[in-house]
């Protein structure tokens, strides 16, 4: 049977994603698994509650969170500006209505085991995630251009983006053409894959758009654990290839809730 260590190593960069999700920041989100692992290891607790392994693990790292993010005053062992940071980030994360909406959403999770995570009902679960769709989907249009060089994949994100109620500013396959389109309409958004036509880096393009527009990043990839190694600038949103619609609207929408609509840009793989 693997040790905790071994199951926490494995879950890691969905914990990662999950994290940076909620909180809407990679220095945040890996801040606050890095403390919740810590004190998971050296409290000993196995994270196997009722033979689910994940979404025990989720459990336990919520408790920790709840504890870290409580309101009250830091211990002379915690006295640096960072940690008091991620203290008040940790009290101000999101209710549980869209806590639930990104278990479910994002993280695959089913009703019963979102339930076991936040240590509630199934009942109130289903009422957590519709009032946290009905929420999320009241936004202010947004401005977004779509980097795909694949037309059938660009034509979906658009029609994702459209059924929103937001706005494409452009579509670009090539970094040159997105780059260009960033710097003339400063989009909310933008959303991209990593391959693009002739070779072109998308990863590259989008760091050289986020140069100039200092935005949050949502990454949609077949391989999220290649993202989420803590090492670098990384994006603060994840979401694995093949997803439904719906998670990417979920995303875009929590994201935009989090830093406003001239705040956000997503990168899709």
């Amino acid at each position: 049977m693997p040790s905790t260590s071994e199951t926490i190593k494995a879950y890691l960069p969905y914990l990662r994603r999950y994290a940076r999700a909620l909180t809407g920041s990679q220095e945040h989100g890996d801040a606050a698994v890095r403390m919740c692992l810590e004190t998971v290891l050296r409290q000993g607790d196995s994270p196997s509650i009722g033979g689910d392994v994940p979404a025990s693990l989720y459990r336990h790292l919520h408790e920790v969170w709840d504890r870290l993010g409580a309101d009250r005053p830091a211990s002379v062992h915690d006295v640096s500006e960072g940690r008091r940071q991620l203290r008040r980030c940790l009290a101000e994360l999101p209710p549980l209505e869209r806590r639930a909406l990104l278990l479910s959403s994002m993280e695959g999770f089913s009703t019963l085991q979102v339930a076991l995570i936040l240590g509630v009902s199934e009942a109130e679960v289903e009422d957590f995630l519709n009032h946290a769709r009905e929420q999320l989907w009241r936004q202010t249009a947004a401005e977004i251009l779509v980097i795909e060089d694949d037309p059938i994949i660009a034509l979906s994100n658009v029609e994702i983006v459209e059924d929103l109620g937001h706005k494409v500013v452009g579509v670009a396959a090539r970094r040159a053409e997105a780059i260009s389109l960033a710097a003339r309409t400063a989009p909310t958004l933008v959303l991209a894959d990593i391959k693009l036509d002739q070779g072109d880096d998308g990863i590259d393009t989008v760091r050289e758009i986020l140069r100039h527009i200092r935005v949050p990043v949502i990454f949609v990839t077949g391989h999220p654990e290649r993202l989420l190694t803590g090492q670098d600038v990384e994006p603060a949103f994840v979401i694995t290839k093949p997803f439904d619609p719906e998670t990417l609207k979920t995303a875009i929408n929590h994201a935009l809730s989090l830093h406003g609509p001239r705040h956000l840009a997503a990168l899709s793989a």
